[in-house]
């Protein structure tokens, strides 16, 4: 599977979180490496997405859709942050 960056599921994140979610801090659960979710390491194309610590590669999230609803699962992450200004980057 090929290795994406963050960007790669941008529209999905939004989809889920009704928000540009690309800049949001991301904190990895297993070693503490925090970041935006746009510098994950993201793989599609198995039954589900998974994003991955860019540093020790632990699994951080995985959203899958099913029957047109989409799962996610947050618990490689110790804490998911947006700021107030980062929340609307649409260009409204």
């Amino acid at each position: 599977m090929e290795r994406l960056d963050g960007n790669a599921i941008g529209g999905m994140l939004f989809y889920v979180f009704g928000r540009e979610m690309t800049l949001a801090q991301a904190e990895c659960g297993h070693c503490g490496a925090r970041g935006p979710l746009a510098e994950c390491e993201v793989y599609l194309g198995g039954p589900g997405v998974v994003v991955r610590c860019r540093l020790c590669h632990d699994v951080m999230m995985v959203l899958v859709d099913v029957r047109e609803m989409i799962c996610v699962d947050l618990g490689g992450l110790s804490s998911l942050e947006l700021s107030a200004g980062a929340s609307d980057q649409s260009g409204s």
